[in-house]
């Protein structure tokens, strides 16, 4: 502490690590630098739960043990490092991820602590991306639930080492064996404990290492080493001898002598485990009280001993921006920069933040990179570490460490930083595409004037929405995942830029045609002081095929009406067909044909024929036996066999035709095409009739005609809003 005064001891959180010093955080105990300039000593870790299993609680309790906060905050109070925005505390879940960084043992770990509603799957892909390792939080209670094998499945694409964590051993009716089970059947038989549980519910109080084969109780650091409780002794040789058997299998000596009845040393069971863990051939379980700090610092431990650093977990394949051609680099300090923006941010006070994730090289402050997606230079400012919501400033940041810069300028997330003359691309995350649609209804004129600048930034940090101008109908629409997404979206609009919105379910873009031909004669004409007006004009009418558009021809012969004029018939008619005589909807799927006419040598004018184009294309329309058409969407549904059932009851009473159906593991995808007008809230009723287990995608098909008894009740439903 020599030349360190007593002012620099009460240096902000935010500023300890620039200036090396120690501040009040290293009261704690445990508590250490989280800057390493060496990768080897890094694990990025994300978790992951259906809602309310206890992530954010065991990121929470992780700081503890680590130091980094000296108590324990609560999710009911809204005061947990992870949760720290305003509509994550009024509902009491995660919405946003969040970056917990903080030392254990002699290594930095990074977790990521990811939403579990469903609605918020675009964080949780995000996080997956920047990790080595995940760990899946389980309830004691409620055992392996929608959001877990979700979860599981993405950890599975992702091709990531796991960890499971069965969380709430103290919790009444909490069942380690019974979770157990429902792990192994649900999820993989390739997840084994690797912890036994002492005791359960309110007589919880620690764990059985089976490697160790060493009890410990107590809470936080402060465990006790204690026998083994008798009524376990068996259980304990059981699951271990399983363990044992399921992680030597990555080396064929120990197999060999294991076989032949040796012995297999500590040692080499904890280097079995770290690689079957990185081969994902075993997936440990560990237990646990996250809200009691009971037996989280050994999954700390575990995390250092098992999870592969960024070096462990092997070198990164990229793209040369430069040549096109797929190269392969070193996850080294010293190799080429390449790092990834994964989220993005609009602080009202700082403005955008960029959180990246460094896969090669170095990145430093006050330094210029290369946007290799956009092909532009980006300035670097002061980079920090985030911890919820406080930014910690650093010098540079080394491969596969994790952090953020504020104020980039083309950067947004999916981007590459890499340096110009060796410009890299990282494979970008890939996000869902939005499912639910709503229309954005703006409170008053002035938030309808900020809402042109204020959405695109409210896509830019969440890119599963999504923004659409549907200026058929005159609404526009805002894209997300759910209810709850958009809900959120809509106070984020509110809290962060003070823009009033209201959410509301969009109008369907019908269209009117005609469907047999007819002939139509109108004749404007007028006479007042001084030129009168005078237009005369003879159009046809043909239905088209579905999908043709429209048409304007002429054929006129013999100058009955004058060539100068035919542009103003052309403009009367496309202005008269926006609006149909049925509901006063676009017209389409019609050919229109201008084959005579007469005009007035003196009285004749553009307007005049306009008028008269106008008025003759409403009259054949009223004459074509004009009927309503609506869109029809091509739905790709899957889910599991079970539900197939219920899906093709409820889609029969939306008026849709299933087209198709074929199994893949487990699951059904059914193909169908529905009318848009009955499927607007599909989302959510997917969600309802298959507990969140079925997904589906949905496009565009074609226009095909309304039943007439629903198109009498559009029809006098559009002819009562326009006359309010």
């Amino acid at each position: 502490m020599s030349g360190v005064d007593s002012r620099s001891l009460t240096l902000t959180v935010g500023l300890w690590d620039c200036y090396n010093s120690m501040s009040l955080l290293t009261k704690h105990k445990g508590y250490k630098s989280v800057h390493h300039l060496d990768s080897t000593k890094i694990r990025n870790v994300v978790l992951l739960s259906h809602s309310g299993a206890g992530k954010t609680s065991l990121g929470e309790a992780m700081l503890f043990c680590s130091g980094v906060i000296n108590r324990l905050g609560s999710v009911i109070d809204g005061t947990t490092v992870s949760d720290y925005d305003p509509a994550e505390t009024k509902r009491q879940i995660s919405i946003n991820l969040s970056v917990l960084p903080h030392q254990w043992k002699d290594c930095k770990l990074n977790i990521i602590d990811t939403p579990g509603y469903p609605d918020f799957v675009g964080e949780v892909k995000a996080g997956l991306r920047v990790c080595e390792g995940a760990i899946v939080v389980v309830c004691a209670v409620s055992g392996v639930e929608v959001g877990t094998e979700q979860v599981w499945g993405y950890v599975n694409e992702a091709n990531l080492p796991c960890f499971i964590f069965v969380n709430k051993m103290d919790r009444e009716n909490a069942s380690f064996f019974n979770v157990l089970k429902d792990i192994q059947a649900k999820l993989s038989v390739r997840c084994l404990p690797i912890q036994l549980p002492i005791g359960a519910q309110k007589d919880f109080q620690g764990v059985v290492d089976l490697v160790q084969k060493k009890g410990y109780v107590g809470t936080g650091t402060q465990l006790q080493e204690v026998e083994i409780p008798s009524s376990l002794v068996e259980d304990v040789v059981s699951y271990r001898e399983k363990l044992v058997e399921a992680v030597i299998e990555v080396d064929d000596e120990l197999i060999n002598r294991y076989l032949e009845g040796g012995e297999i040393s500590d040692e080499e069971l904890y280097r079995c485990i770290k690689e079957a863990v990185r081969q994902r051939k075993v997936v440990p379980i560990f237990v646990g009280s996250a809200l009691k700090n009971v037996a989280v610092n050994l999954l700390m431990d575990a995390v250092v001993d098992y999870l592969p650093s960024p070096v462990e977990y092997g070198s990164i394949k990229v793209i040369n921006a430069s040549t096109g051609v797929e190269e392969t680099v070193e996850p080294m300090a010293g190799a080429p920069l390449s790092a990834l923006v994964f989220k993005t941010m609009n602080d009202p006070r700082v403005g955008k933040i960029s959180y990246f994730r460094v896969y090669s090289g170095t990145i430093s402050s006050n330094s210029q990179v290369w946007n290799s997606e956009k092909g532009a230079a980006e300035r670097v400012g002061q980079l920090f570490v985030v911890r919820g919501k406080t930014q910690e400033p650093v010098v540079q940041l080394v491969a596969g460490d994790i952090g953020a810069v504020a104020k980039l300028t083309v950067t947004g997330t999916g981007d590459t930083l890499s340096a110009r003359e060796r410009p890299l691309k990282l494979h970008a995350i890939s996000f869902p595409q939005p499912v639910l649609s709503m229309a954005v209804h703006p409170k008053s004129r002035a938030d309808l004037d900020k809402m042109s600048t204020v959405l695109p930034r409210l896509c830019e940090e969440d890119p599963t929405l999504k923004v659409q101008r549907e200026v058929d109908i005159g609404e526009i629409l805002l894209c997300g995942m759910g209810e709850a997404h958009l809900e959120v979206a809509a106070e984020k609009l509110s809290t962060k830029f003070g823009v009033e919105v209201n959410l509301e379910l969009p109008k369907v873009p019908y269209r009117e045609t005609i469907t047999v031909p007819v002939k139509a004669e109108y004749k404007h004409k007028k006479q007042t002081g001084g030129h009168g007006q005078y237009g005369h004009v003879f159009l046809e009418l043909e239905p088209l095929p579905r999908g043709s558009g429209f048409e304007f021809t002429e054929r006129v012969v013999g100058g009955a009406v004058p060539r100068n004029y035919i542009p103003a018939v052309e403009k009367g008619v496309n202005e008269a067909r926006a609006e149909g005589v049925l509901a006063g909807y676009p017209v389409v799927d019609i050919r229109v044909t201008l084959y005579d006419g007469s005009s007035h040598p003196v009285d004749s004018s553009d307007m005049s024929f306009k008028i008269a184009g106008a008025q003759a294309l409403k009259k054949g329309l009223a004459q074509g036996q004009p009927v309503l058409l609506e869109p029809v969407m091509n739905l790709t549904i899957t889910v599991p066999e079970s539900f197939t059932g219920d899906i093709i009851g409820d889609l029969n009473t939306k008026r849709a035709r299933v087209l198709g159906m074929r199994p893949v593991d487990g699951l059904n995808i059914i193909q169908a095409q529905a009318p848009l007008a009955e499927i607007l809230r599909y989302a959510v009723d997917l969600r309802s009739i298959t507990q969140g287990r079925g997904t589906f995608a949905m496009e565009f098909s074609h226009y095909e005609e309304v039943p007439p008894q629903i198109a009498q009740k559009i029809i006098a439903q559009r002819t009562q809003s326009q006359s309010q």
